[in-house]
């Protein structure tokens, strides 16, 4: 089916259409995405952490944290203090989505939904301080089927 236009009248549509164009003409609908986005919404949360009248980094200092202590992280990581530092990487993770949750806005640290958002940050956090409490030598966190998995595994 078709879209129809006689002078004087309204349009009539003759095949699927969709929302009226800017010209105020019926499109034809399709399943594809457009090539160019040309409008999404911003993630909920996503608007500056601080008044517009602050310094760049002040509207943005969630993130600004948690860039600051992962970088730190890395740090004592670089240093041979691996087992500190790898928790305080995932400590500023779970950091973040606890700001993420709690705070109204947060700026940068908005990536997508909250819920995602709090998730993936949740999630990484606490698999690297598990990672980080299991490592060896001397692991701080023993979970005994994973011994049991690895001695069908590796050994």
């Amino acid at each position: 089916m078709r879209h129809a236009v006689n002078a004087g009248d309204e349009p009539t549509a003759i095949d699927a259409v969709s929302a009226p164009d800017a010209e105020g003409k019926p499109r034809r609908t399709t399943r594809r995405f457009p090539r160019i986005t040309r409008d999404t919404a911003r993630p909920e949360g996503g608007g500056r952490a601080a008044p517009g009248d602050a310094p760049a980094p002040a509207r943005q200092w969630p993130i600004l944290t948690v860039l600051s202590a992962v970088g730190l992280g890395l740090l004592l990581t670089a240093l041979d203090v691996f087992r500190y530092g790898m928790i305080l990487i995932g400590a500023a993770l779970l950091a973040g989505a606890v700001m993420r949750w709690t705070l109204p806005s947060v700026g940068m640290l908005a990536v997508r939904s909250r819920f995602t958002d709090m998730l993936t940050y949740g999630v990484l956090g606490v698999a690297i301080v598990l990672l980080a409490l299991m490592a060896q030598p001397d692991p701080l966190l023993e979970i005994p089927f994973l011994d049991d998995t690895l001695h069908f595994t590796v050994r």
